[in-house]
């Protein structure tokens, strides 16, 4: 069985699917991915093992992605993940729960394509994506235009 494979196990499991359709979907034996749950605290009523882990998870005594039992520190923040990579996992899955501050948010237009767009945490920024900023610095005489000016080469041509 490799990573992946065992990793789509606990997933499903954790959905509440059964051991025959873990295994129809996973491409190995019934028997395999039952004695996988059975080593790993998978065993059990799928729709009871689902409340319980959620329970778990919610209570924090398990990591918030993998399942997996957390140790709390006797001081200090608790722990949510098991490790650093559940951490960026859950949040790359997550990104509505990130908490963002509406006066955070800053309008502009782009510099090269004058569209308007919402930037977060930055109000200096002058272009709505990496596209626009590449085509305005470096294809400026493909299209025609004038040489790109920089922000040092504004202030000499000022003075």
């Amino acid at each position: 069985m490799t990573d992946f494979q065992a990793k789509q196990i606990r997933e499903l499991r954790l959905r509440g699917a059964g051991y025959k359709s873990i295994a129809s979907a996973v491409g190995l034996s019934r028997d395999t991915v039952r004695n996988y749950c059975k080593s790993h605290g998978l065993d059990g009523y799928a729709s009871a093992l689902v409340l319980n882990m959620k329970e778990q998870m919610e209570s924090g005594t398990a990591c918030l992605c993998c399942g997996k039992e957390l140790i709390q520190p006797s001081t200090g923040r608790k722990r949510k993940f098991c490790s650093d990579k559940c951490r960026r996992e859950w949040w790359s899955a997550h990104p509505e729960a990130i908490k963002r501050k509406e006066t955070a948010f800053y309008e502009a237009t782009c510099a090269y394509c004058e569209k308007t767009f919402r930037s977060y945490g930055n109000k200096n920024r002058r272009y709505c994506s990496h596209e626009c900023y590449v085509r305005d610095r470096f294809w400026r005489k493909e299209e025609g235009r004038e040489p790109y000016v920089g922000p040092d080469d504004r202030k000499e041509v000022q003075a």
